[in-house]
């Protein structure tokens, strides 16, 4: 069965601990697209991982999300992509079309046997940002969290903890 789920959410609203909690039941893969490009990230990601426990397969993958959900989706198995916000974020660092990048993302998704969750942050509730590339940023994230809602079976938006489902039925 095939399933794709997407939490949103601000920075530190719960949205992880909420995808943790929806594909809690093994077999389970934890797509990471964060690099420990410094000591303070390096801190954070061992302390997500210790948070994880041993079940969980661990792919690293800050750049091919695409080429990652096609190699581990599996029938029973569900796939967790924590986020879509640093990935789009390494897309742009690394001069990458996000646009492409993000059609071969939903035809993968798409394609997918299994369930996917994807966390992606919700950042166009702030102020607008002050500089060119902090505005092109915002834009993209803006429609690739718009293009996975669309292709989502379940959408859901946290604050403070607390999930509001936006698409699909209460979990």
């Amino acid at each position: 069965m095939h399933e794709t789920l997407l939490i949103l959410g601000g920075a530190r609203s719960g949205k992880s601990a909420r995808a943790l909690t929806l594909a809690a039941e093994p077999p389970h893969v934890f797509v990471a697209t964060a690099e420990a490009l410094d000591a303070e990230m390096a801190d954070r990601i061992a302390r997500h991982r210790a948070e994880r426990g041993d079940s969980w397969q661990v792919v690293e993958e800050p750049l091919d999300l695409a080429g990652a959900i096609a190699a581990h989706a599996a029938e029973g198995t569900t796939i967790l992509v924590d986020c879509l916000t640093l990935w789009l974020s390494n897309l742009m660092h690394h001069g990458r079309d996000p646009e492409a990048e993000t059609a071969r993302l939903v035809a993968a998704i798409e394609a997918a046997p299994g369930r996917i969750v994807l966390v992606s942050n919700e950042i166009g509730l702030g102020l607008a940002p002050m500089n060119e590339l902090g505005r092109a940023f915002r834009d993209a994230q803006g429609r690739l969290n718009q293009r996975i809602a669309a292709v989502a079976d379940h959408v859901e938006f946290v604050a403070a903890g607390l999930p509001l489902t936006l698409k699909g039925g209460p979990r």
